[in-house]
């Protein structure tokens, strides 16, 4: 692949993307939802995002990543629930991680 098809890949999906994330505010306008459908909709958010986690914290390839990652997710995600700044809370779970790792911990 050479430079211009790399612009114009670029290009493209940036084009792309801008229009999905135009359309939302656009057709929010446009069309209403029952409450029902929003309340789904936001449990559907939350729940993608949770998979999202469990996925990248449980598995590495293809197969299960270890103690030592979900240990750190779940300091992480103690912390976060107690509200503790961020930087805190990414370095505590590499922290953990880390430390598990170093002390012969997968």
């Amino acid at each position: 692949m050479d430079g211009t098809e790399l612009l114009i890949a670029t290009a493209v999906l940036a084009g792309g993307t801008f229009a999905f994330r135009f359309a939302g505010p656009v057709l929010r306008r446009r069309m209403k939802l029952s409450p029902k459908a929003e309340r789904l909709m936001a449990l559907a958010a939350v729940v993608l995002l949770a998979a999202l986690v469990a996925v990248s914290a449980l598995t590495e390839g293809h197969g299960f990543a270890g103690i030592a990652r979900p240990a750190g997710v779940l300091v992480a995600g103690v912390l976060a629930w107690r509200k503790a700044p961020f930087v805190l809370v990414v370095v505590a779970a590499a922290a953990t991680a880390a430390l598990l790792r170093l002390a012969g911990v997968p």
